[in-house]
């Protein structure tokens, strides 16, 4: 029996690839100076044409804080390529690796080389910089790279494309299209390497389409990061700027610390203090423009059912305002809320939240803090507020999570020579800087043996010679 055609968008996205295959398994790797005029290309277009990634990414959230974009995602990517053109001659240069006595005179070296078409699934919720921060690091390590945007953000994507094919090559950088059956071809393609940024839900699929081509995934996930204020804490320092992190980008933030936990008789100031700081950072009016909407009415009904769950089951909501208040669905801005005594059985405390709503949890000793962590799926992010050193480094030894910041929020994130990446549930490999040069090479070992070497010694026929040779080893190691 025939087998039914592809869509066109479908088949051309199987061409286009085909044809990035062949270039890059024809042509010799590129030099430093092509690899730097790439990226002097990407940074270029991002800073030519910042106001209009402001602009379409509002547009398509409904209304995103111009400061949040520029911050965030325009600033960020501008400084990591910056960083990356500086550095990336040292980069690509073969790596020095000591080598082993009984070797010498020979040497080690390690020498990056590109991995070949690298494949980008990006998110909807910072779109510009999590699709172009994997592309950094994959350009400045000479892969060509396709890229497939979030089908919520339509308007961005339509830009990034135009934008992108008038830059560059088909066959160097391309953005693809959204179109229904896009992203499941997309994860299909057999990538010598795939970036898939999102929920742990689809990262699992996509983990399990590339495995069927042996793919390398690096999967950059969410879960649910703790907030964990010692008693040594400042309270009012600490609720501020976990009020700030929570409500950047109105929580729709991988890293945002997705609960917190507080000693038990602070539990309630703490919550009332955070809440207070939500307000006057953003008021109470909806319309105000440094608060960005919910991305779609189906994410909005979602926060609106944690909400209104958790408050069946007797937590107690700080909030200014309802969420199904006309005023603010019409915007979709989701009131900020505080979630004051959220227990495990609340199905807020269940799932990533993805949304302006912090629940508190309050704690009698921080062996309670640590069990509890360690219970759950391992998070993309941890945040400890505190003085006592001792108390800091229990936790750190004691959990795991994809980064952490001390005694702020999400700041880990920005630095540079710092990984980024998750660990378990909440994700898998790692770039940023090097980190994301490394990822997205192949380091590959190269042994150069030395002709006054005597190895060849080992050769048959054996006699009292290999005597000699096995004592000398046996006392080198």
């Amino acid at each position: 029996m025939d087998q039914p055609l592809k869509s066109p968008p479908l088949s051309a996205l199987d061409d286009l690839f085909h044809a990035m295959v062949a270039r890059s398994r024809s042509a010799p790797p590129p030099e430093l100076a092509v690899r730097r005029a790439r990226l002097t290309r990407l940074r270029d277009l991002i800073a030519v044409n910042e106001a209009r990634f402001v602009e379409t990414i509002s547009a398509d959230f409904g209304h995103r804080a111009a400061a949040e974009t520029t911050i965030a995602e325009t600033l960020f990517l501008l400084t990591e390529i910056k960083h990356t053109i500086k550095r990336l001659a040292g980069w690509m240069a073969p790596r020095r690796i000591a080598t082993a006595l009984q070797f010498w005179p020979a040497n080690n070296r390690l020498i990056p080389q590109p991995l070949g078409v690298v494949g980008i699934m990006a998110p909807w919720n910072y779109p510009l910089q999590l699709t172009l921060a994997p592309a950094i690091g994959a350009v400045a390590a000479g892969n060509l790279v396709m890229i497939k945007p979030s089908e919520l953000t339509p308007r961005f994507a339509t830009l990034l494309k135009e934008l992108i094919a008038a830059a560059f090559e088909p066959t160097e950088l391309v953005v693809t299209g959204i179109e229904d059956g896009v992203a499941q071809a997309f994860a299909q393609l057999p990538f010598d390497h795939l970036v898939f940024t999102g929920s742990t839900r689809v990262g699992r699929i996509v983990a399990e389409a590339a495995g069927k081509n042996l793919t390398p995934v690096t999967l950059e996930l969410g879960g649910k990061s703790p907030a964990i204020i010692d008693v040594s804490a400042d309270l009012d320092e600490a609720a501020q700027r976990i009020a700030y992190a929570k409500l950047l980008n109105a929580g729709q933030t991988c890293i945002a610390p997705d609960y917190a936990f507080v000693p038990e008789a602070e539990r309630d100031a703490f919550a009332a203090c955070v809440h207070n700081h939500m307000l006057g950072m953003f008021g109470s009016n909806p319309a105000n423009t440094d608060y960005t909407s919910i991305i779609s009415e189906r994410h909005y009904a979602r926060l609106e059912d944690l909400a209104q769950d958790a408050a069946s089951k007797g937590a107690s909501l700080l909030q200014r305002a309802t969420p199904d208040n006309p005023a603010w669905r019409r915007l979709r801005k989701f009131p900020p809320t505080v979630v004051v005594g959220a227990t495990p059985q609340m199905a807020i405390m269940q799932e990533e939240i993805f949304g302006p709503l912090l629940p508190v949890m309050g704690y009698r000793d921080r062996s309670e803090v640590i069990t509890y962590i360690n219970a759950h799926d391992r998070p993309l992010a941890l945040y400890w507020f505190g003085t006592d050193a001792a108390a800091r480094n229990e936790v750190l030894a004691r959990t795991i999570s994809g980064g952490v910041t001390i005694n702020d929020c999400l700041l880990h994130f920005a630095q540079i020579n710092q990984p980024m990446g998750g660990v378990g549930t909440s994700g898998t490999g790692a770039y940023h800087g090097q980190w994301g040069f490394d990822t997205f090479s192949k380091l590959k070992p190269v042994f150069y043996r030395s002709p006054l070497n005597r190895m060849a010694d080992l050769y048959p026929p054996y006699g009292a010679k290999i005597k000699w040779i096995e004592k000398l080893l046996r006392w080198m190691s």
